[in-house]
């Protein structure tokens, strides 16, 4: 490999080995796949998807990832109660929960069940990425 090549590799090596790593879990798999596309189109990997709370318990304590992104409304478990927890087994990951309620979900309970974030999704994915880099740069290094 020339040193051209090697040089265009290195930085692309570290950019990736850098990477946040982020859970999406949504019972929607289109809602997924464009906040999945979103997140790694910002420079995120996204390490996992689950389509309930207890799916995303399972790929979490699997995939240990940077940060957890839960809807609320979800079958067999919804995102509140998978947030409690996840905030308990995993407390330096932070979670951010998305939904269409975030007016009837009062920050006390986000408070309670360990949510750094509520997100209404009508407000965007750019909003989204804008608090995952928020709460990325103030928590741990990238997982390994």
């Amino acid at each position: 490999m020339s040193q051209y090549e090697q040089e265009a590799v290195a930085p692309s090596a570290t950019k990736h080995a850098l990477r946040r790593r982020i859970l999406i879990s949504d019972d929607g798999d289109s809602v997924r796949n464009i906040i999945g596309l979103f997140l790694e189109h910002a420079g995120f990997e996204v390490c996992g998807e689950a389509a309930d709370g207890v799916e995303a318990i399972e790929q979490a304590k699997k995939l240990k990832p940077d940060l957890i992104v839960l809807d609320l409304v979800m079958p067999r478990m919804n995102g509140a109660e998978a947030a409690s927890i996840l905030s308990q087994t995993m407390p330096d990951v932070p979670i951010v929960l998305l939904t269409l309620y975030q007016n009837m979900l009062g920050s006390a309970l986000a408070a309670v069940v360990g949510v750094k974030v509520v997100l209404d999704k009508t407000e965007g994915l750019d909003k989204l990425v804008a608090c995952v880099r928020s709460l990325l740069r103030t928590a741990q290094a990238p997982s390994t």
